[in-house]
């Protein structure tokens, strides 16, 4: 059993580390969240000691890895805004305990390249959450198209998923805090299809706002028109009638690939993965992240690659 903490308790996507921690049979001994409303703790931890305060959180885990190995943080689950990963996992570092860092790890590619240096330095590992590697229907896509031709492919892919007007308040809604649409809600697609469909050789925007994103890849094995919302107006009306809460699409030639399930299960796996030593880091992070910050780097081109349909109407 490894001893797991916690920062970003209060976040939304803190139950699915929560979850995991518990159901690969391991033990939360802390966690922390400038906000109180950590209700959430009681249906998998109740006995974890809780901190508002990130300093005296980082004092109470230094104090317990200077009392006995069985008692200190091996692992420090990182849930908190974007813009404190690096600070997060830096600090999980100087706790000498693994980090698993919530997507995206960092929101600049150079901030990767600061983290490899201090985890070179030390006994400890930086891990990252990319878990659309571990998504049955991608893992069977990888199959076939590593097995199959090298014939470029038509891939569209649309990710949809409601956001209220909170979203543009919070530091989701800052790009400068988040990466904004591309990296909050893209950066694990983007991280899919490249590990699918090999590295980027051409990028172009064809639509960026604060709600919306979208655009054309021509990468090594494909030829991909993307579009991502937070915009409830997006969602195509059968999604909208059945009350689902997102809309995930991604067609390959045509051919749709189902990823409407399974979502909330990813996380345990890449936590299983992580504790049996196959888990990812830092050089498998570094793609993705390069590639959103050359996308919203580039400007808007509307008129380079293969528009997404839902641009046209």
């Amino acid at each position: 059993m490894k001893n797991f903490g916690l920062i970003g308790a209060a976040g939304y996507v803190a139950p699915r580390h929560l979850r995991a921690i518990r159901d690969t049979g391991n033990q939360l001994l802390a966690a922390s969240d400038p906000r109180d409303s950590v209700g959430v703790l009681d249906a998998y931890f109740p006995q974890a000691k809780f901190f508002t305060e990130i300093e005296r959180f980082d004092r109470h885990l230094e104090k317990l890895r200077r009392q006995t190995p069985r008692q200190c943080v091996q692992y420090l689950s990182i849930c908190s805004p974007s813009y404190l990963h690096d600070a997060h996992v830096r600090l999980a570092l100087r706790l000498h305990a693994h980090a698993i860092c919530e997507k995206p790890l960092v929101i600049n590619p150079w901030n990767v390249d600061a983290l490899g240096e201090l985890e070179a330095e030390t006994d400890s590992r930086v891990y990252t959450v990319l878990q659309l590697r571990v998504h049955p229907a991608l893992v069977r896509l990888k199959r076939r198209l590593d097995a199959g031709g090298s014939s470029p492919a038509d891939v569209q892919l649309t990710y949809v998923t409601p956001r209220g007007p909170w979203y543009h308040v919070s530091w989701k809604g800052q790009e400068q805090k988040s990466g904004g649409v591309t990296m909050n809600i893209g950066i694990h697609f983007f991280d899919a299809l490249l590990w699918l469909f090999g590295p980027a050789r051409d990028v172009a925007m064809h639509l960026s706002t604060p709600s919306r994103a979208a655009g054309f890849l021509e990468l090594e094995r494909a030829r991909v028109s993307w579009f991502l919302s937070v915009d409830a107006a997006d969602l195509p009306p059968a999604a909208r009638a059945a009350g689902a809460a997102a809309h995930r699409e991604l067609s390959v030639d045509g051919e749709e690939i189902d990823l409407s399930e399974g979502f909330s299960e990813l996380h345990t796996r890449v936590y299983q993965d992580i504790l049996e030593g196959r888990g990812l880091g830092l050089a498998e992070a570094r793609p993705a992240i390069e590639l959103s910050y050359r996308i919203r780097q580039s400007g808007v081109q509307p008129s380079r690659g293969v528009l997404h349909p839902l641009l046209a109407r």
